[in-house]
């Protein structure tokens, strides 16, 4: 490496402390990265390879622990990284180690893979963590990049869908578009074909309105997996919170991320974020030195209060985010402002959510980064959902959260799935569930649509496995199956496993099919795991994070039209009578003006009443609606045997039917009608 700096040289009296990242001004670039405790910061240029080092100078100013200089000449594509000099002390929490290079927390793009090596850790492996490695740990990391902002954006705005006539799907870049037969091959897998016409007409078919991504911020395959021939496929492992994944990047460069953006948006679809804003890929104080941990160890990880040599976690993955920190709080609302601003996001998901709200008395609905979102101008606006827990004391917290966020709601999952696998006394909870979980919801002005609602998500079972498998298959990921939850509230329904017995196929297409309707007809918002909806299988792997391969992938060979109809004919259903609403419903007596109006009905006719509900054994029942404006809508859900429900007074006419081949119907009901075994029929008046 040679020492350059007589030939690059800042310009002082254009620093700017106030940007930080790399900034390219029109002449050259502002760097400015945080690090209290940093007694030095150097700045490495490298070469277009990002293999050769070619300058490296000291970031010149320092004001409020922002390390600062603007280098003239330096433009776009310029590949850079960051030595950070200060004590190594782990005791103190301090993890400094100048040998290594770090990534810019606030790069936009990055080049090159990680290449796993022992010289990526700040101590000697294999020895005490308090030990000092002194190996360079350049040729095995990727690398910054500066990069150009300018994008024609055309006419696209913010289509900001209410939520009351969102749908949401809920899908992996590579997943969704690998195997489909209209991407053309060399864009499957990438943005390109994210933003393709064919995905585009499927999301249209069955009336997405947000499709919400899995993580696509850069992140780690990490070492372990590698080393078993696997790899950290969902991407919950992040290495930067603005750079995309660049594996999902075809040319490398972010513009291919605003052009599927922009495609996306032309077809009246947003594009919601999944985040990991709760921990990073750097593990715990035995993981390795990328980025944060050695660029302030102390200010951006939690530390254990009794020992700061060791890591604070309480996500499960070796490290939590510390975002009470202002500078940390600072980074992760710059980085949600960037993705909408300059992005043009829509929204994010924000995983284990309960994590960004632990303070001094653990979690806080009103912790700073909660008060941060609700109060931004700019990020209180776009879709908010938290993912309402995490592995901590006192992690778990459906409802807790307050407006404007929603929440995933996995009661809704496990009492659908318990309802329709017949489990007794199951008629009380799904009522909630059809109702919008007001429970949990309905306090603190929360409108009816916080809950999130779904019956599979990308952890756990497909929905079409919950039908077909008792138990978890994960032998795949190298785990002796021990990997995943048992938790699955699932049934085969007679065949561990793909069947080809018609009697067997065609009940878990009937089971599947009034799965999807509850989840479509309930209040809330509803979220479709990309997949379900034409019976997509994993093979009975509840815990897929680490196939990057057809386990994992949406095999659209096998897609059931049968299941897919159903979907396109209930989500039209749905939007057509304006099902959902942004009010709670009420009973008729204490409902207020342009509130909805519920009653709930037993097959024999009339009210349900008291002893109804404690009836263990009942599994057939109805909601009627009436909803603003006067329209009339009945839901009727039998887990049981075929059954006769008397319907209120007044001329009802059968609109879904999801035991009947074509499921959309369009006849008049008389004074009862007869709901089949495993159905959901819709009727309105």
């Amino acid at each position: 490496m040679r020492d350059l700096k007589d030939t690059c040289s800042f310009d002082l009296s254009v620093n700017r402390p106030d940007i930080l990242g790399a900034e390219f001004l029109g002449e050259g670039t502002n760097f400015a990265l945080y690090s209290d405790h940093a007694t030095r910061v150097e700045l490495c240029l490298f070469d277009d390879t990002g293999q050769r080092e070619l300058h490296r100078i000291d970031l010149p100013d320092m004001e409020g622990g922002i390390w600062f200089g603007y280098l003239p000449g330096i433009e776009p594509g310029q590949v850079y990284g960051y030595r950070v000099h200060g004590p190594y002390a782990p005791e103190q929490g301090h993890r400094f180690n100048p040998n290594k290079l770090l990534l810019d927390p606030y790069a936009r793009e990055l080049r090159g893979q990680i290449r796993w090596d022992d010289a990526l850790h700040g101590y000697e492996v294999g020895q005490d963590d308090l030990t000092f490695d002194t190996r360079d740990s350049a040729q095995f990391m990727p690398k910054s990049v500066v990069v150009d902002a300018k994008f024609d954006w055309d006419t696209d705005r913010a289509i900001r869908t209410p939520w009351q006539n969102s749908l949401v799907y809920e899908a992996h870049v590579k997943g969704l578009t690998q195997l489909h037969p209209g991407v053309p091959d060399a864009d499957r897998g990438t943005f390109r074909g994210l933003g393709s016409d064919a995905v585009i007409e499927h999301l249209h078919k069955i009336g997405i309105t947000a499709i919400e991504l899995l993580p696509i911020h850069a992140f780690a395959n990490d070492r372990y997996l590698v080393e078993k021939n696997l790899s950290n496929y969902w991407g919950y492992s992040t290495l930067s919170f603005f750079a995309p994944h660049a594996p999902y990047l075809k040319s490398g460069q972010i513009r291919e991320v605003k052009e599927a953006i922009r495609k996306l948006h032309k077809a009246g679809i947003e594009v919601i974020l999944d985040v990991v804003f709760n921990h990073t890929a750097e593990g715990n104080e035995l993981g390795q030195t990328m980025s944060f941990r050695g660029i302030d160890n102390a200010s951006y990880y939690l530390l254990s209060p009794d020992n700061p040599r060791h890591s604070f976690d309480t996500t499960g993955t070796g490290n939590t985010l510390n975002v009470a920190h202002p500078m940390v709080l600072r980074m992760v609302m710059d980085s949600l402002r960037y993705w909408v601003e300059a992005m043009h996001v829509d929204g994010f998901r924000f995983d284990l959510a309960s994590t960004l709200g632990r303070e001094t008395q653990g979690f806080e609905r009103d912790g700073s980064f909660f008060n941060a979102i609700r109060q931004d101008p700019v990020l209180s606006g776009v879709k908010l959902i938290a993912e309402p827990w995490d592995i901590g004391e006192g992690g778990y917290q459906v409802g807790g959260y307050r407006w404007p966020f929603r929440e995933w709601n996995d009661k809704f999952r496990d009492d659908t799935r318990a309802f329709w696998r017949r489990d007794p006394g199951l008629a009380p909870a799904l009522s909630e569930r059809l109702s919008g979980s007001p429970v949990q919801f309905n306090h603190s002005h929360r409108p009816a649509t916080s809950s999130v609602n779904f019956v599979a998500a990308h952890d756990g079972f497909t929905l079409w496995d919950t039908v077909s498998f008792n138990d978890k298959h994960n032998d795949a990921n190298g785990e002796d199956n021990r990997d995943g939850h048992d938790h699955n509230l699932s049934d085969n329904l007679g065949a561990e496993g793909a069947s080809d017995d018609p009697g067997i196929v065609a009940a878990r297409v009937r089971r599947v099919r009034a799965m999807l309707a509850t989840v479509l007809l309930s209040q809330g918002v509803p979220m479709i795991l990309a997949g379900d909806e034409f019976g997509n299988s994993q093979d009975g792997n509840n815990n897929a994070y680490c196939q990057d391969n057809a386990i994992s992938w949406l095999d659209w060979d096998t897609a059931r039209d049968d299941v897919l109809a159903a979907v396109q004919a209930i989500s039209a259903f749905r939007q057509d009578v304006s099902l959902p609403q942004s009010r709670f419903g009420a009973d008729p007596e204490d409902a207020a003006d342009r509130q909805p109006v519920f009653a709930w009905l037993h097959p024999r006719g009339g009210a349900m009443q008291d002893g109804d509900w404690q009836d263990t054994e009942l599994r057939c029942f109805g909601l009627h609606q009436v909803l603003p404006g006067g329209r009339n809508v009945l839901i009727v859900v039998n887990a049981g045997e075929d059954a006769e429900f008397a319907l209120p007074e007044g001329e009802w006419r059968l609109r879904i039917d999801t035991s009947a081949d074509t499921v959309a119907q369009d006849s008049v009901a008389g004074g009862t009608v007869t709901v089949p075994w495993q159905t959901v029929i819709a009727l309105t008046r």
